[in-house]
């Protein structure tokens, strides 16, 4: 099911299955990503009057903030993309400029509405990709013609086709994959990079290299290829013949100013302190300043035309443990009206972690040891126990969340995974003296445990 097509309750549902505990935050989001699915439905006079809710979403680290952030990206077929604000700076600051993660959105928004529209083009494709394909291994003859027009050319022509008939056979079966044929190949101009460079839109460099590629780039290379390879190479060319650049452009463009969605991580990194002087603080006010117009909708210059913010709904999120949300500048905060803070995780938190989500911890570590057939079975107190050993070296050390949970169990898992591919065929279990024997001589020395988990 779509993302827009979900109620409140069954996107919860859906993020329940990698996220534990934060309803509140789950419940926030999931009204907020209903809202813009109910917005479409309006009549055309009041849907330009809804603006979107903006999130802030406040918590410690590790609790599921960016969790909740990589599950709505899965689950959405609207255009989403994840950014870090700390790699944002102000104008006249080297880094990149803020505009730049609309531009990231809509060319996300164009590889998507891309790939939907080639699935649907996808048999005719496969059609004309065969065809020429057949035409490699089977060249038609090009030499001069009987003008007579003989029944023996009439022989030749039925023959031509019984063969061309077996071969596509043969191609579906698929026997001549590693045949060689000879392919004319098109190189499309490289213009990965292109974002190191400082100063200047990096849209308009882009633009000039992809147009002085079309002028150096434009003659084919002859080169030797297999079957399989040539296949691919012939269905990006009619995939890229098959689709109107014009109107993906035009429906990608449509979804980022309506449904897009942004989600800017690490925002309390860009907070200024109070009572702070000079220093970093000047950008990331700076930072702020410039996010505001994005986020209040302002029309952003991409290679695809203006893009309108004004509708793109954003989460932010960030831990908060130096600054407070109160540190963002005013007009900031008024554009994020929906706050909604995340828990620290318990003890039992942490068991149902180990334990639950479709992706838990523990079972990654048995499908692992499975592949070298070593069989790890877990006992319900040794999971309890490791449960114990997070919540305990989380309060005493750093708080980082869930993640203690990956330090614990490779500290825990280590000997084991070092000498599984000897062990093919045991069965080990895990139990609560095993735990204790593995973890209980770090955990009693504070200073050891700092530097191990």
């Amino acid at each position: 099911m779509k993302l827009d097509e979900m109620t409140p309750a069954q996107i919860v549902q859906e993020l329940d299955k990698y996220i534990i505990g934060q309803h509140d935050a789950k419940r926030t989001v999931a009204i907020a990503l209903r809202n813009r699915a109910r917005r479409k439905k309006l009549p055309e006079v009041i849907r330009d009057e809804v603006s979107p809710k903006n999130i802030i979403m406040i918590g410690p680290t590790g609790v599921g903030k960016t969790e909740i952030a990589r599950r709505i990206a899965k689950l959405a077929n609207t255009p989403f993309i994840k950014v870090e604000a700390t790699k944002y700076t102000e104008v006249g600051y080297v880094g990149r400029d803020v505009e730049s993660m609309v531009r990231d959105l809509m060319g996300t928004a164009v590889q998507m509405t891309r790939k939907e529209m080639a699935e649907q083009r996808r048999s005719q494709v496969e059609k004309q990709v065969e065809e020429r394909l057949l035409d490699l291994l089977l060249p038609s003859d090009s030499g001069p013609k009987d003008k007579k027009g003989s029944s023996g050319s009439t022989d030749l022509t039925d023959a031509t086709k019984d063969t061309r008939e077996k071969f596509r056979q043969f191609l579906a079966e698929g026997r001549f994959e590693e045949r060689e044929v000879e392919l004319t190949v098109h190189n499309k101009p490289a213009v990965q990079g292109i974002e190191l460079l400082a100063g200047g839109n990096i849209d308009d460099l882009e633009n000039t290299i992809q147009s002085l590629g079309s002028i150096f780039g434009g003659r084919g290379k002859k080169r030797k290829v297999p079957i399989k390879r040539a296949r691919e190479i012939l269905t990006e060319e009619e995939t890229d013949r098959s689709i109107d650049q014009e109107q993906v452009v035009e429906i990608a463009k449509e979804l980022v100013e309506q449904m897009g969605i942004i989600f800017i991580d690490e925002i309390d990194k860009v907070a200024g302190r109070k009572g702070g002087h000079g220093g970093p603080d000047v950008s990331r006010e700076g930072v702020q300043r410039d996010i505001l117009p994005i986020i209040e909708g302002s029309k952003v210059s991409t290679k695809w035309g203006m893009i309108d913010t004004t509708h793109i709904l954003f989460i932010a999120a960030g831990a908060f443990h130096i600054s407070k949300p109160s540190d963002l500048i005013p007009e900031l905060q008024g554009r994020f009206p929906l706050r909604v803070e995340l828990n620290e995780l318990t003890s039992n938190d942490f068991l149902r972690i180990l334990q639950e989500p479709e992706n838990a911890i523990v079972k990654q570590y048995i499908e692992l040891m499975k592949t070298e057939e070593v069989t790890l079975d877990f006992t319900k107190e040794s999971l309890l126990r490791v449960s114990e050993i997070a919540y305990l070296v989380n309060s005493n050390t750093e708080n980082i969340g869930a993640r203690r949970l990956y330090t614990i169990m490779e500290r825990l898992l280590e000997d084991i995974s070092f000498n599984a591919s000897d062990m093919g065929g045991e069965t080990v279990q895990i139990t609560k003296s095993y735990v204790n024997e593995r973890l209980s001589d770090i955990l009693e020395n504070e200073d050891l445990s700092r530097y191990i988990l």
